[in-house]
């Protein structure tokens, strides 16, 4: 029985579904922990596989793909006094299992189950696999160590039921996405398993993009005492050493070691970078494309990509129109300088003119309305996914999460694209990260220092310029109401009166009736949206899932008879 042990936590970025090329990274990493010595490495969970797989795993060939990458990492250990522990998939008696392997001398010598599996707004893991009973633990050079996997360190009987029967370090695999705050809950969640259980509990998560979710690594170990003795760096790779000793008190860590995390202002500037650029080079492109109108969403996104990518890898286009303001052609042009990005200009006047001239006879003399206005949004959509088909770039597109809460935004226009990073980020938070990215630059961005979103863009009243003299607050109210009242209504699922309560008199149960109804009707609309980050607990499509025929309503509001249209395309 040894009283030392080095413990390596290879916070890693895999990709769903690239079984050789995550198998490729664990060997790497393997050989790297064994050449620093480590008695033991620890993946994150579903490692061979990627986090999570969804149907993939009802396909017979991904499951036996990733059950010979799992043989082949296992004899991989051959030769080597290493204990690797790798989270897979593993199949048994016609039930599959979300399960870590534990591999010695060249061959998987012990598997433990999940047992807790969740079932709430991002993860739907009882549609794959099969509950485990409560797994023991395992005994790595005479410790005995449990190995709770993610889900199954909120329930206190798993972690509990591991100590009870020998375990005196619990190491856990996770798979937890990142949204605003969240390593306060990881901590208070660890400390009160650790408070429970007395015993050492190393937290290991990825890192890097998949699809919506983004997961933030920021791994840790806590101590009997609530005592943080080990803490990885937030949204980057790493293979975090720490060395452990038995002691009178029990196991603890000998070389504490604990790296500052990106701030709770900082994180979601670097959670929607990783998140765009995972999921450009995942999906096998180089170059982006947006339209850039000198507004502030498009100016936020323009400067996420030039962090992400690089500024020689986005291309932007300004798409002026009879409505477009000087002044949002200079602001554009001043804002594609900034970043250093290729800038062309392109008009939709011959275009739009030509569509009104070929309509007329069919219109006949109704009036102008939405009509026209989606016409000019829609002709931008056109031209921005031709040069996205032309140069294979990826269409970004801007909308904010309060506008698509409300349906602002026009189907087939200017929510044309393949991803939005902006897309879970209410309004007034893009002006704060504009604010706060003028200020900073975090090491692993790419995009100049400095000023880049001048002060101009982010002082100017918010307007799509489909009108004359058109702004937001024609249709909308202002965004620091919209967006107080769409945190009631979507991300805590608060009843209209309770919005109103919270409110305090500065708005009232029609207002909020009309929000309601807005977000209700526009749900057809976000089902057809390009995917984008989730920073929040509960963000639209992945964590909210609403019917699109939908006749609830909350017992305080009055239904109308007349739909209430807001402009720039409600249709």
């Amino acid at each position: 029985m040894t009283d030392r042990l080095r413990i390596a936590l290879a916070q890693l970025n895999p990709t769903v579904g690239a079984i050789e090329a995550n198998l490729a990274l664990a060997l790497e990493t393997l050989a790297d922990a064994v050449a620093a010595g480590a008695d033991i490495i620890l993946f994150s969970e579903l490692f061979l596989t990627g986090y999570f797989p969804d149907d993939l795993l009802f396909k017979p060939r991904f499951v036996a793909d990733a059950m010979a990458a799992a043989e082949r990492f296992a004899a991989a250990t051959a030769d080597t006094d290493i204990t690797a522990i790798m989270p897979s998939i593993w199949p048994e008696d016609g039930r599959v299992f979300n399960a870590v392997l534990v591999c010695e001398a060249g061959r998987i010598v012990a598997r433990r189950m999940k047992r807790e599996l969740p079932n709430d707004d991002i993860f739907y893991e009882k549609r794959y696999f099969e509950r485990a009973e409560l797994q023991e633990p395992v005994t790595i050079r005479g410790v005995s160590i449990g190995i709770p996997i993610c889900e199954d360190i909120w329930h206190p009987d798993v972690c509990a039921h591991l100590v009870d029967n020998g375990a005196r370090l619990l190491l856990c695999p996770n798979g937890s996405p990142y949204w605003r705050n969240k390593q306060a809950t990881r901590y208070q969640l660890v400390k009160d398993r650790v408070a429970e259980d007395n015993v050492p509990l190393l937290y290991l998560n990825q890192v890097g993009g998949q699809d919506e979710l983004v997961f933030d690594g920021a791994s840790f170990a806590i101590e009997p005492g609530g005592r943080l003795v080990v803490q990885a760096k937030s949204f980057e790779s790493e293979i975090m050493l720490s060395n452990w000793e038995r002691t009178p008190d029990g196991w603890r860590c000998s070389d504490p070691h604990v790296a500052p995390l990106s701030s709770v202002d900082e994180a979601p500037w670097r959670a929607c970078v990783l998140g765009l650029r995972d999921y450009v080079k995942k999906n096998g492109f180089r170059t982006v494309v947006l339209g850039l109108s000198g507004g502030i969403d498009s100016a936020v996104v323009a400067a996420m990509a030039v962090d992400a990518i690089g500024a020689e890898n986005v291309h932007c286009l300004m798409l002026p129109y009879r409505y477009t303001s000087p002044e949002s052609l200079a602001d554009a042009q001043d804002c594609a300088r900034r970043l250093g990005v290729r800038y062309d200009v392109v008009s939709i006047g011959d275009p739009v003119e030509a569509a009104l001239a070929e309509l007329q006879p069919v219109f006949g003399n109704r009036p102008l309305d939405l009509t026209e206005e989606n016409i000019q949004s829609r002709m931008r959509g056109v031209y921005l996914m031709a040069l996205s088909n032309k140069l294979g770039s990826l269409l970004l597109t801007t909308g904010n999460k309060s506008e698509m809460a409300v349906g602002y935004a026009t189907i087939y226009g200017d929510m044309n694209g393949g991803f939005n990073p902006i897309k879970d980020m209410l309004k007034m938070r893009v002006y704060e990260l504009a604010h706060w990215r003028n200020q900073h630059r975090p090491a692993d961005c790419l995009g100049p220092d400095g000023l880049v979103i001048t002060q101009n863009i982010i002082d100017k009243a918010p307007t799509a310029e489909l009108r004359p003299n058109q702004k937001d607050q024609d249709s909308l109210p202002p965004y620091p109401i919209l967006d107080e009242i769409l945190v009631g209504l979507v991300e805590k699922e608060l009843s209209l009166a309770e919005i109103v309560a919270k409110g305090e008199g500065r708005f009232d149960i029609q207002l909020v009736q009309r929000i309601e109804r807005l977000t209700n009707i526009a749900e057809y609309k976000r089902r057809q949206s390009a995917p984008g980050v989730k920073i929040s607990r509960k963000a639209f499509g992945l964590g909210r899932r609403y019917p699109i025929t939908n006749g609830y309503r909350d017992r305080h509001e009055a239904v109308e008879a007349t739909p209430d249209l807001v402009g720039k395309g409600l249709e």
